[in-house]
């Protein structure tokens, strides 16, 4: 057990490294297709920017740093934000393979959850030592669960209408406002979940706040859905002042 602990922070480093590593494989090698390719050309009013997808990299950089925190500042709590870190990384390469290979909206629909349930558990767990704990390793903590935790409920929402769409064979156009609304929906109850039973995180907001961004200007400025543009910038400004509003209730303890 102990040797586990040790190898932990450095599986979590090696992991840091290959998932940017494993994103770009279908480019790179000609297998499969590219990440992003099935809704790259979508004028789908749920999705942001293609350049906002650039997130992944300050995730990732997070994610790494927090490993090499783990090996050069060694703490007693590591392996509780550890252990489901290091799942929701080899959840994320699971997902980005079978997005490139199986390119099944379906399969990457649930796949997603495991990288969810993971992050949004680190994100608890580093909750209940606000204010007992400080310094690089748990500031690296909060920013890798917390990046993740918003960003991969971003990609939770704007794939609830993709999946839709997979079984009912619609457009991307048909019916914007409900798919608008859809999204927002659950993009909203994740943001009163998350701020009210599992953290106060900035980084979650942040993330949250940077997705949804990007769809306000993805219907500005390409799919020409002003009024559903002008709803996103509502809607995002309303779940952001949730992190205002209302302060999470967590135990004193994480499972």
């Amino acid at each position: 057990m102990n040797a586990m602990k040790r190898a932990l922070p450095w599986l979590i480093l090696c992991l840091g490294i290959l998932q940017p590593l494993s994103g770009p494989l279908s480019p790179v090698f000609g297998i499969g297709t590219p990440i992003g390719d099935a809704t790259a050309s979508l004028d789908a009013p749920e999705q942001p920017l293609p350049a906002f997808f650039s997130i992944w990299g300050l995730i990732f950089l997070a994610y790494a740093g927090f490993g090499l925190a783990g090996i050069l500042r060694p703490t007693a709590w590591y392996p509780r934000i550890g252990w489901p870190m290091l799942a929701a990384g080899t959840a994320n390469i699971v997902w980005m393979l079978s997005a490139q290979l199986i390119v099944s909206q379906q399969l990457n629909f649930v796949l997603l959850a495991p990288i969810l349930i993971a992050a949004w558990l680190a994100a608890a767990r580093l909750q209940t030592l606000r204010g007992q704990e400080r310094g690089a390793t748990f500031w690296l903590g909060g920013a890798a669960s917390g990046l993740l935790s918003g960003w991969i409920s971003v990609a939770t929402a704007i794939s609830v209408p993709l999946t839709i769409r997979t079984f009912t064979g619609l457009a991307p156009t048909d019916f914007p406002w409900p798919m608008f609304w859809t999204t927002f929906a659950t993009a909203g109850l994740a943001a009163y979940v998350f701020s009210t039973r599992i953290s106060r995180s900035l980084w979650f907001f942040a993330a949250l706040g940077w997705g949804f961004f990007g769809v306000v200007l993805n219907n500005w400025l390409r799919t020409e859905m002003h009024l559903i543009a002008i709803m996103a910038a509502i809607g995002t400004a309303t779940i952001v002042l949730l992190r205002v509003t209302r302060p999470a209730k967590r135990f004193t303890s994480a499972p």
